[in-house]
């Protein structure tokens, strides 16, 4: 078994530790932003402010060499080409599609999308899909109408899911119509979380969940609910690479097991010392400011420097983050 499935297998048997934590590179961007989605342009006289398909598949090829994240996260199309050139041949790392790409997911240059009632849609064929495993997601707006449709969408994804032997975790983004308001989006996202899950049997379940972190409270309890759901998270906007840190160590101290970031690490001046920097506190060496000077360390002996100085990379900026209860920054 490859690193991700020895883990999964030992949360459903109960006897994961720490170093269970999954950690996914959500590099499927392509199916949400297009060519906005492959990361900014470094080099100088570049014909786009954006990065080619091509430099997007050298940062996959990448992280897979450095062999740290457990699950690789990426478009059907993308994965054909990876498994063409055996890329995952000899690698520990479990290959991932996303599964379906509802309407809230697409970002469009210019376009409102994200602001619309999300609808269900899906791109990628589960008969063709080249691994076993992929992400399904939903959005529930608190329309009855609108929210049984997605449901139904889900089931008819289950049905095939399971005629294909295909595996998936489930993503449930937070409502985007605006009938919900912000401060009731983490707890109204458990009940239809746990709500949509009671009607199915083990075997259609999701192997975990990913979502949004709403605050410590509406996570902690969620993790509470039932201890055999594994519950991970999403990264959001990039952010400073102490808010990056800082959402691993409180969603791993509100119970989460799994984390699955996308912009975060692709808008890193280094994903690769990124991604180290990570692990390091899931692991528990170090805490979120310590692991912000390790990261700024590694790229001074390589001799670069990351484009946020020090001192504005090590502060909080996430509003969701600065909220945390007293204490749980000293957790290790």
């Amino acid at each position: 078994m490859n690193r991700y499935e020895t883990k999964i297998a030992r949360m459903a048997a109960g006897i994961d530790t720490r170093a269970d934590f999954i950690l996914a590179d959500a590099k499927d961007a392509d199916m949400a932003a297009g060519i906005s989605a492959m990361g900014r342009n470094r080099s100088m006289g570049g014909l786009s402010p954006y990065r080619c398909r091509e430099d997007y598949l050298d940062d996959i090829r990448a992280m897979l060499e450095l062999d740290v994240v457990d699950i690789m996260l990426v478009s059907a199309s993308t994965l054909e080409t990876l498994v063409h050139e055996g890329a995952f041949n000899d690698s520990r790392v479990q290959p991932a599609i996303r599964a379906n790409d509802t309407t809230d997911l697409w970002r469009g240059r210019g376009s409102p999308y994200t602001t619309q009632r999300s609808v269900p849609f899906r791109s990628a064929s589960l008969a063709g899909a080249q691994t076993r495993l992929g992400l399904y997601s939903m959005t529930f707006n608190g329309n009855a109408e609108h929210d049984a449709h997605a449901l139904e969408c889900f089931r008819s994804f289950r049905e095939e899911a399971q005629a294909q032997g295909f595996s998936y975790f489930l993503e449930v983004f937070n409502p985007n119509e605006g009938r919900i308001a912000q401060p009731d989006w983490g707890f109204f996202l458990n009940d239809m979380i746990i709500r949509a899950l009671a009607g199915l049997l083990q075997t259609e379940r999701p192997a975990f969940l990913k979502i949004p972190f709403n605050g410590a409270a509406a996570l902690t309890e969620l993790c509470a609910f039932d201890p055999r759901m594994v519950v991970g998270i999403m990264g959001g906007g990039s952010g400073t690479t102490r808010d990056c840190l800082e959402l691993l160590h409180q969603a791993q101290a509100c119970g989460a097991r799994a984390a699955l970031f996308g912009r975060k690490i692709v808008d890193a001046d280094d994903p690769l010392l990124l991604v180290q920097a990570m692990r390091h506190v899931t692991d528990g060496d170090l805490l979120p400011e310590e692991a912000t000077c390790f990261y700024h360390d590694a790229l001074a002996r390589e001799g670069r420097r990351a484009e946020r100085a020090l001192g504005a990379d090590r502060c909080i900026t996430e509003n969701m983050l600065l909220a945390a209860p007293a204490g749980m920054g000293t957790v290790r």
